[in-house]
């Protein structure tokens, strides 16, 4: 293979050396190998695709460096915001539901930089399908529920419904009109990964809201950064066709009847009630308007009396900034009781993605029947199951890599390249993720309960 001949001289030391126990050398020769194998790799994703591992990873550092330099909504510290989080977790849900504000300030003044660096930014799930890659399954997603939103249904109300509206959005009776005039609100948008490509997309104008002020900063400056998202300034079009706002998705900055369609990408589950953060995005939707959303629920498959689910169930809630996991049945009967009319639910989980899927519920399993059927695709868990493969994420949930990352940002504490309570945050991150992939394998959990819902045309 290329590169194998830069080991040779290397190995060929290691066993010539008399000082090493032969239960040692074994050891050794293969973190050799390893190390190497990763700085080879390492340096043909740099030279020879995209990706950029260095420029990520040093714009990591930098953004580690400065990150008790007024980044912080929740403290002053990243060590005092991770003892505030993991308090408000030892209480009780009741205490986490009232300060929900501070709980998830907490959680992602902490963990945006992480998934940034190691997910991107769309922090969401998606199962992918055969041949495709994590980004475009990402994208897919994203579009699907786009989809639902019934953009040109949007467009021809504004235009007072005269005139046809072809697929670019264009009307016949009112000169141009694009989809741009649509103005869509995506609720809990991170730094915005999810609103830039449905933006792309659509054509829509659409506006990004979320609690923590460094996720608005982030997303406004990626924003500013793309010329895709830049109109010519005039009386007509704003300056950006998205950005991101700061404000509470239970007390939302918005008036009464200011949007034409809304969606959600695993955000609401931080939501301390449900009909209370629903009712909110009726509020602000204009009658016949349409909401989206992939919620994180329990499934039927939860059992509240099994020790490992409530487990799994903590460890998800402590790992994710949750509140408390709501089941599937709650949050469809939320969404009823602030007023909207269902028009489709569904976990998407079960839909057929090519992946090792029971042939009769869709579900994730590692029968031989569900073997037969696989064809390549890979369950929306897979990159939080622990591989010994060095070359992805999944290293870092084995028994070596949990230990190599936790030491390594403690190192990187000690030299102050990152602020003192860093590793603690990872600790918790991927904890968090353990929970996910387990909850994702006994089928207890998903991470994409579908709910499309309508807000009536007579909307008082």
């Amino acid at each position: 293979m290329p590169g194998t001949s830069l080991f040779v001289p290397l190995l060929k030391i290691t066993n010539n050396d008399k000082s090493h126990s032969s239960s040692q050398t074994p050891l050794v020769e293969a973190l050799t190998v390893s190390a190497l194998l990763s700085l080879a790799t390492l340096t043909i994703v740099q030279t020879l695709t995209p990706a950029d591992p260095l420029g990520k990873t040093v714009r990591f550092v930098k953004q580690l460096r400065g990150q008790e330099k007024g980044n912080l909504t929740s403290a002053a510290t990243v060590a005092t915001s991770v003892s505030e989080y993991e308090r408000l977790h030892s209480s009780t849900a009741a205490e986490r539901n009232s300060h929900y504000t501070r709980l998830v300030n907490s959680y992602y003044d902490l963990a945006t930089l992480f998934y940034e660096w190691g997910w991107g930014s769309s922090f969401h799930f998606s199962n992918r399908h055969p041949h495709e890659s994590f980004e475009e399954a990402t994208r897919r997603h994203e579009y699907y529920l786009a989809s639902k939103l019934d953009l040109s249904g949007a467009l021809a109300r504004l235009v007072g419904g005269g005139g046809d509206v072809d697929s670019n959005g264009t009307g016949s009776t009112a000169g141009k009109q694009t989809t741009a005039r649509v103005k869509l609100l995506d609720v809990g948008c991170g730094i915005g990964g999810p609103m830039r490509n449905i933006c792309r997309f659509t054509g829509a104008d659409v506006t990004g809201l979320t609690l923590n002020r460094y996720q608005v900063e982030r997303g406004n400056e990626l924003c500013r950064a793309d010329a895709h998202f830049v109109d010519d300034a005039s009386a007509d079009s704003p300056r950006v066709r998205c950005r991101s706002v700061q404000g509470d998705f239970m007390k939302q900055p918005f008036g009464d009847s200011t949007f034409d369609a809304a969606y959600a990408i695993e955000a609401t589950c931080h939501a301390p009630d449900r009909v209370g953060c629903y009712a909110e995005i009726y509020r602000v939707l204009k009658p016949g308007a349409i909401f989206a959303c992939y919620e994180w629920c329990l499934t039927d498959k939860y059992d509240a009396n099994n020790p490992e689910h409530v487990a799994i169930k903590k460890q998800i809630e402590e790992g994710d900034g949750l509140p408390d996991i709501a089941s599937t049945h709650h949050c469809l009967q939320a969404l009823k009781m602030a007023g909207f009319e269902i028009l489709e639910e569904r976990d998407l989980v079960c839909d057929d993605y090519g992946g090792w899927q029971d042939p009769k519920t869709g579900e994730y399993s590692l029968s031989k029947e569900a073997r037969r059927h696989y064809r390549g695709g890979k369950p929306w868990m897979l990159p939080l199951m622990p591989s010994w493969n060095p070359f992805t994420q999944r290293f870092q949930f084995n028994w070596f890599g949990l230990r190599l990352t936790k030491y390594s940002l403690k190192i990187m504490e000690f030299l102050r390249l990152a602020p003192a309570g860093t590793s603690r945050t990872q600790i918790l991150l991927q904890s968090g993720g353990m929970g996910l992939a387990r909850g994702g394998e006994l089928g207890i959990f998903t991470p994409m309960y579908m709910m499309v819902g309508r807000v009536p045309l007579d909307k008082k």
